[in-house]
Order: structure tokens, then C-alpha cells, then sequence
């Protein structure tokens, strides 16, 4: 029953701090909160110092493991250390620190410091800039070789952590796309693409297709929550009319 209490105040506000656990719980012990939150399976923030917690099935995860509510991060490899860990790790061709705090929207350089310490990490200069890399020997000569590339290609739009210079034609097509869609499947898509695009997504597309980002964040939380009119947006007899029509009139 307690329990069923913490995972209500959850479901109810998405995060919750340890006092306000303990508040719902009626005690003053952490232990006891420990105790229910894993019989219900929880995260805690890699962010903020882990004072934050969540629940499994609240987190929305994206492609890279990340989720956010308001500025409070959550990621699916736990701490900043090992999340930072694992997208250096995973990313085709590493990372410098101002990149990856791009997408963590986080500090990073003490984690950073601390994995390349500890072996975890290689830092080193690529292309006369310095990169953090896997640890393994392999991937790391994969990495390099990517970053080369890369860095003879000035950034356009990143779309993830594997691809960074996005081919003018693909940004027309995506722009043509855009503009036969109605106003509900325009902010939709552009939810689309910014989740493709991970952390600050939302500012590249809007930047992109000409929008508000609270409409691109928008149109990706319906598509998170399932929250989708299936409905069309326009009522009937609105829009265009039918060629047919025209011509008869």
C-alpha cells in the first residue's frame, strides 16, 4: 500500500524529491523510501545530483537513453558518469566536451576527467582538436577515422549521435514534405525529426522548418504520451475544394 502511495505521487507529477517521497510516505528515513521505490522499479536523475526520481514506466527514453522532464535529466545508464561513458562509448566518432554537453544539456568535464583517469575513456587530439573516445582499442581507430571525416565537412543539422552533416537535398525534401501537411501533421513530424535528432532537437528543427520549438516540443510529447487525434484536423467542407467543384462552378 505504501508503495502504491509513492508511485501515485509520481504518476501525478512525473518527479519527486526524497523529502517529498518521505513526506508522502509519513516518514523521516531514507531506507524506507528506497525500499518501496524498488519494488516499483525507479530511476534517479543523472542530473541535479541524482535528488530526483522517476519511475520506469513514467521515463520516456529516447534513442540515446535520455529522457527529460522540465530541467531535470534522467538517463537509462544511470549516473552522468556512466551515461557519459556510454555515449562516448556508442558515438561514431566520439566527442568533444562542448559536443556532448550539447546533448546532455549538462557539465561534463569532470565526468569526462574522471573516465579518461580511470581508463574507461581516451582523450586525445583529432584533426587538432581534442575528442573523448572508447576505451577500446578497435572502436577507438573506427572513431578517428570518422572524426576526419567529419571534421573535413563544416556541421550542418545533427541528426543523433551518428550523423552530422545532413545533405542539402535530404533538408529540401524534408522541408517539401513539411508543407503538405496540415497544421496538427506539421507539428507532429517536426516532434518526429527532433526525436531522430535527440537532445536539442527541438531548436534545430524549428530552426529549420520555421517554427516555434514549443510547437516541435509539443508535436514530440503527443507523440511520446500516444496523445494523437486520429481525426482529421480540418472540418469537412473546410480547405480547398475538390478540382471538380471548381470547374462545375
Amino acid at each position: 500500500m505504501d508503495a502504491e502511495r509513492v508511485r501515485r505521487l509520481l504518476l501525478d507529477q512525473k518527479i519527486a524529491t526524497m523529502p517529498e517521497l518521505k513526506a508522502a510516505l509519513g516518514t523521516n528515513v531514507d531506507l524506507t523510501v528506497f525500499r518501496k521505490l524498488r519494488e516499483l522499479t525507479y530511476r534517479s536523475s543523472c542530473s541535479h545530483r541524482g535528488k530526483y526520481y522517476t519511475l520506469e514506466e513514467i521515463a520516456r527514453f529516447d534513442a540515446m537513453g535520455l529522457w527529460s522532464f522540465g530541467s531535470v535529466w534522467f538517463s537509462k545508464h544511470g549516473t552522468l558518469v556512466r551515461t557519459c561513458e556510454a555515449l562516448v562509448t556508442q558515438a561514431e566518432a566520439g566527442y568533444a566536451t562542448d559536443e556532448l554537453e550539447n546533448v546532455l544539456h549538462l557539465g561534463v568535464k569532470d565526468a569526462l576527467r574522471k573516465l579518461a583517469h580511470e581508463g574507461r575513456i581516451f582523450r586525445e587530439k583529432v584533426s587538432g582538436r581534442f575528442v573523448h573516445l572508447a576505451a577500446d582499442a578497435s572502436a577507438r581507430k573506427e572513431q578517428r577515422r570518422a572524426r576526419q571525416v567529419w571534421d573535413a565537412h563544416p556541421p550542418d543539422l545533427s541528426f543523433g549521435a551518428g550523423v552530422r552533416v545532413v545533405p542539402d537535398e535530404l533538408k529540401a525534401a524534408i522541408i517539401l514534405f513539411f508543407t503538405l501537411l496540415d497544421e496538427s501533421q506539421r507539428r507532429l513530424y517536426a516532434g518526429l525529426e527532433s526525436m531522430k535528432l535527440g537532445h536539442g532537437g527541438d531548436r534545430r528543427i524549428a530552426d529549420l522548418l520555421g517554427l516555434d520549438p514549443g510547437t516541435v516540443a509539443k508535436g514530440r510529447q503527443q507523440l511520446l504520451s500516444k496523445d494523437v487525434e486520429l481525426e482529421r484536423v480540418r472540418k469537412k467542407g473546410a480547405g480547398r475544394k475538390p478540382v471538380e467543384k471548381k470547374r462545375r462552378s
